[in-house]
């Protein structure tokens, strides 16, 4: 049977697909305009001539950027602390949010109360420096990981989806011999992959974006990420900091504008995650609402 629209309706479609058309727009802009800025004349930029194509194009900022082994190993680190933090964190998670999940856990309430403490009231700034201080992890992968190791929000949002799946299952499993750890691993996972793919695309961006514990942790050149080499150029706009090692293999000749670097690194920056989110996106929808709406 099909439903003829009515003008009502195509009126309010209308509506709706002219206010996305717009959102989309304004949220593309920006991202367009770096891309434009990056490889446009900086003078041409700074002079407002540059809104939609690039003008007088020069790839100098790239060059400049990937020329510099700073950079690059920047990247490498920041691939290190993503790739490891999300797979160590959800190896970790997963396995709390499905005791918690559970019905015949006992003390599953009292748990779940001190996991949620936690979301409210912490050490403070000072204490956890102190902390990774005495633990010796200072300078170290695992002070980037382990102080993050579990988000309760995400492992409360991936226990009420473990709770929204059949009991039948787990009961058919364990008819069939199956144990706890078996029913986990090659059941309950497999199922739950939408909202494993929205927390594991959260917790990358969280990686991927952080910079203040690099800032607090690390004092070592060779271990920092490439959000730190981000700011670095952006709050200062220089040449000289983008040079992190004596190794640089750009000559002192070399000028490049400091705008067009910055637009470049912002641009390189964001582009990994920018490649990553529309393999995840079409999980997000029944990953969030089937996540939440079970308490």
């Amino acid at each position: 049977m099909v439903i003829k629209e009515t003008r009502s309706d195509k009126i309010f479609n209308f509506i709706n697909y002219f206010l996305l058309a717009c959102v989309f727009l304004i949220c593309l802009y920006p991202l367009w305009f770096i891309i434009i800025a990056s490889i446009s004349n900086p003078d041409l930029v700074n002079g407002g001539q540059v809104w939609f194509w690039p003008k007088d194009i020069s790839f100098d900022g790239y060059k400049s950027l990937f020329a510099d082994d700073g950079v690059m190993r920047g990247y490498v680190n920041t691939l290190i602390y993503t790739t490891g933090g999300t797979l160590i964190n959800l190896a970790v998670t997963l396995p709390a949010a499905y005791a918690l999940s559970r019905r015949d856990f006992v003390g599953r309430k009292f748990f779940t109360l001190m996991f949620l403490f936690t979301m409210f009231f912490s050490g403070g700034l000072i204490p956890s420096y102190l902390l990774m201080g005495n633990l010796h992890l200072m300078n170290t992968y695992a002070s980037m990981i382990l102080p993050g190791l579990v988000g309760t929000y995400n492992m409360i949002l991936i226990r009420n989806y473990f709770q929204s799946i059949p009991q039948d299952l787990e009961d058919a499993c364990m008819i069939d011999g199956a144990g706890q750890f078996t029913t986990f691993y090659k059941i309950i996972i497999p199922v739950s992959t939408p909202i494993l793919a929205t927390v594991a695309l959260w917790l990358a961006v969280g990686h991927w974006n952080s910079w203040f514990d690099v800032l607090l942790y690390m004092r070592n050149e060779e271990r920092m990420t490439l959000q730190i080499i981000l700011r670095r150029i952006v709050l200062e706009g220089t040449q000289q900091l983008l040079d992190m090692s004596s190794n640089s293999t750009l000559d002192d000749t070399q000028v490049v504008s400091s705008d067009g670097l910055k637009a470049a690194t912002i641009y390189v920056a964001t582009l990994p995650i920018l490649l990553v989110y529309p393999f995840v996106q079409k999980y997000f929808v029944k990953g969030i609402m089937v996540g939440s709406v079970k308490g």
